[in-house]
């Protein structure tokens, strides 16, 4: 779930036409896994053929072989090519270790593939007492991150497909068609450790589409990701770095306001656009760490860019707090759609390169929706946003 705040759609998004449409359901849940894998560095996990439909529509599951640390290949297969966290390969170890020491087995499932049962309770007692301990927020909250991702990590093993995150047996990758993105253009995807390896999360959907050099993940609170991109931004220098975010405190430009009549794209920089992946309660403490980096920086404010797109295509099965905010993906065709039309970018194909996005957004609707129908639950929810749209 995104939070882009945008005007009225015209282009891609304008299959939402009535205030009265219905929409899926949001909640997404970790069913039980299937009884082989494709996935690199997964292991063995107890999905028999004769479980019982009860508890395999509970959307639980346990690790019966003991798994192993997380290497790095595996860690990249999610779609970085950044090194393995430290903390979070340190968090990962220390679950392991609890596991053996107790009684309890290592067990998610439910909303987000959490930890359940008793493990949970004995790792949250040691978590709690171990964040306590940390000396500041900046300590607080690289743990708090590093510790999320951990859990995801060691919860979708063996489970999810390592490209699109989505249950091996629903993956999607056959149907999504790469494209190459202009060089001179680079997204990152700065995502909320709540969001990493959610399976309708659709800003993975850029590194699936233009591959992990053009559309970079950075998690929020993870040190080294943070680095690797502050380093980048640093080479290219402020001029060339913009961030998707309406900035109250700050004067906020279109995409025609900031680029029509630049020589942006005449010189070799490359130029950064930052993408801010999360909800919308957890966006405003993003955006506050990237303001707070470009001051210590720059010392100046980050320049943040508006657009005109409307409401995202998933808005159907993952809807935002209102109509003018759109998912992360939307919020990317909408950029290049806009560039498309300013006269210096006219030339460089960024309308296809928006439509292969587009396409990928579609085969993510249509996978999460079959997947629903195909378990049988409930596609349709009570309206909302009754006088926003008609």
């Amino acid at each position: 779930m995104s939070m882009f705040t945008s005007a009225t759609s015209f282009r891609v998004f304008n299959i939402l036409k009535c205030s009265n449409y219905t929409f899926l359901r949001t909640t997404t849940y970790m069913a039980a896994p299937p009884t082989t894998t494709a996935c690199p560095g997964a292991v063995s996990i107890n999905s028999s053929a004769d479980a019982s439909p009860s508890s395999r529509d509970r959307g639980s599951y346990i690790n019966e072989a003991k798994p192993t640390t997380i290497t790095l290949q595996e860690w990249q297969a999610w779609g970085t090519d950044s090194p393995l966290p430290t903390q979070v390969a340190e968090i990962v170890e220390e679950m392991i270790l609890t596991e053996s020491e107790s009684d309890a087995q290592m067990k998610f499932g439910g909303l987000g593939g959490k930890l359940k049962g008793d493990f949970k309770t004995h790792e949250d007692k040691k978590h709690r007492a171990k964040y306590r301990a940390l000396d500041d927020s900046e300590q607080k909250l690289h743990f708090f991150s590093a510790r999320q991702i951990a859990c995801r990590l060691l919860g979708s093993r063996g489970y999810l497909c390592q490209r699109c995150w989505l249950p091996i047996e629903d993956c999607m990758c056959l149907n999504v068609v790469p494209c190459s993105l202009w060089n001179r253009m680079r997204f990152w995807l700065y995502m909320h450790p709540k969001d990493f390896l959610r399976q309708n999360n659709t800003g993975k959907l850029l590194w699936q589409v233009f591959g992990i050099n053009a559309a970079t993940l950075c998690l929020y609170g993870i040190a080294e990701h943070e680095e690797i991109m502050w380093k980048e931004f640093m080479d290219s220098g402020r001029k060339n770095v913009w961030c998707l975010y309406p900035n109250k405190n700050a004067p906020t430009k279109s995409v025609e306001d900031s680029f029509h009549g630049s020589e942006t794209n005449t010189t070799d920089k490359t130029m950064n656009f930052i993408l801010i992946d999360g909800t919308w309660s957890n966006s405003a403490a993003m955006f506050r760490r990237l303001k707070e980096r470009a001051d210590l920086v720059w010392g100046d404010d980050l320049p943040c860019i508006s657009l005109t797109t409307g409401a995202s295509a998933m808005h159907k099965l993952r809807p935002q707090p209102s109509w003018d905010r759109t998912c992360t993906a939307a919020a990317a065709i909408g950029l290049l759609d806009e560039l498309h039309v300013v006269t210096e970018f006219k030339s460089l194909g960024l309308d296809k390169q928006a439509e292969a996005l587009e396409n990928s957004v579609d085969v993510l609707l249509a996978s999460l929706t079959g997947r629903r129908l195909r378990m049988g639950r409930s596609i349709t929810r009570r309206q909302r946003h009754h006088n926003d749209i008609c």
